[in-house]
């Protein structure tokens, strides 16, 4: 499987979507477990390993999508599992266990052709699906992962209380189960420094924000994920009402004026700002995962705001995740050190941004780093992210 590309980076990164100047992407994930076994935490080895082997047959067997792919978290490499956390299929905790913990009887199945559909097996919970849609799109999402839901739902029982909703592991997703998340690019809110108060307003109304990558993530690059802490007390359509016609068009009109004032305070600097971030892009050798993330931001800012023309968001939301250290790894498809790395990101932007801005002109090819390869091997842990 190559996943280091723009092709295969996950097909919902290929739409803008609606609003999708701020918003990159809508998420909608949904907590399940069965009833009559233990949550994960509390399971032993052979109840997770029975819980996979009844899961197995019934996710693959329900017609959720045109294909599914099952990949089993323990048998993999530690890069495979690393690419999926940044192609946001699984989550860290996921793709890692907690400390001490073996990878036994961890999964995910993945929606073909789309990538858009994940269901990750014997996570915090025995199930936690979750739909990504680009752009602004959390209805679309719910609906998608609600027919998931039931189809499953139709084979197996839910752990359910009539009084508290479905159980699970953490007390804050008893309930719907449901967590609905937006992934925003704000680059004007911090430039103006006024993403402060989108965090004290997001924690006012029972939201937090986050970075890129969820709970215990930096907002690289200025993107930032903002979701519904807890489920309890809510019915699914009164979260998604709040989420897709309140919070969220709030934040993106707000994002959308702080542009407006940059453009008129200072056009030239905005614009000054995006082809610096070209020039490098085009010209540079050596690359870290943080340096090209906040290169992409501005350059995503820059064709937001039409002063960088030839260039369509969606190519930027894909480099995004292309250039991520296990991306990078599998498009050369051997482990690298850091700075093989730092060169070969470098390498693979020059190829994607030089045929977009010369599209006759054919693009370099992403070589092979001249430094000596590492020996070769499975990595034994996910290659760290570049600062």
């Amino acid at each position: 499987m190559n996943t280091g590309g723009t092709e295969n980076a996950g097909n919902w990164l290929a739409v803008a979507g609606r609003s999708g100047d701020v918003v990159v992407s809508s998420r909608v994930r949904m907590a399940r477990n069965l009833a009559g076994f233990r949550f994960p935490n509390r399971a032993p080895a052979s109840e997770r390993s029975a819980i996979l082997t009844r899961l197995k047959p019934i996710v693959l067997g329900s017609r959720l999508s045109p294909q599914m792919e099952w990949v089993d978290l323990s048998s993999t490499t530690s890069g495979h599992r690393a690419s999926l956390v940044e192609e946001r299929l699984i989550s860290r905790q996921h793709a890692m266990g907690k400390p001490g913990e073996p990878m036994h009887a961890r999964a995910v199945a993945i929606g073909l052709p789309e990538r858009r559909l994940s269901i990750m097996i014997n996570e915090e919970d025995h199930l936690r699906l979750q739909v990504i849609r680009g752009g602004f799109d959390l209805a679309g999402a719910m609906d998608e992962i609600d027919s998931a839901d039931d189809a499953i739902e139709q084979r197996i029982d839910y752990a359910f209380s009539p009084r508290f909703g479905y159980l699970t592991a953490c007390p804050t997703n008893v309930g719907t189960g449901i967590r609905l998340s937006v992934m925003l690019h704000l680059p004007a809110l911090k430039i103006t420094r006024e993403i402060e108060k989108v965090k004290r307003a997001a924690d006012d109304l029972g939201l937090t924000v986050r970075g890129s990558y969820g709970e215990g993530s930096d907002a690289m690059g200025d993107f930032y994920q903002i979701s519904n802490q807890t489920t309890i007390g809510k019915s699914e359509a009164v979260l998604l009402r709040e989420m897709e016609s309140e919070i969220i068009p709030s934040v993106i009109a707000y994002e959308r004026t702080a542009r407006e004032r940059l453009m008129k305070g200072g056009r030239r600097g905005m614009e000054d700002q995006a082809w610096r971030a070209v020039g490098v892009l085009l010209h540079a050798r050596l690359l870290s995962t943080e340096e090209a993330t906040q290169l992409l931001s501005r350059l995503r800012l820059g064709i937001a705001l039409g002063v960088v023309p030839n260039l369509e968001l969606p190519l930027i939301n894909q480099l995004l995740v292309a250039v991520q250290p296990a991306h990078i790894q599998m498009a050369i498809g051997q482990e690298l050190t850091q700075d093989q790395r730092r060169e070969a990101r470098a390498s693979l932007l020059r190829g994607k941004l030089g045929e977009a801005f010369a599209p006759r002109r054919k693009p370099p090819r992403l070589i092979r780093p001249d430094t000596p390869e590492p020996p070769a091997g499975p990595s034994t842990r996910p290659p760290d992210d570049e600062r």
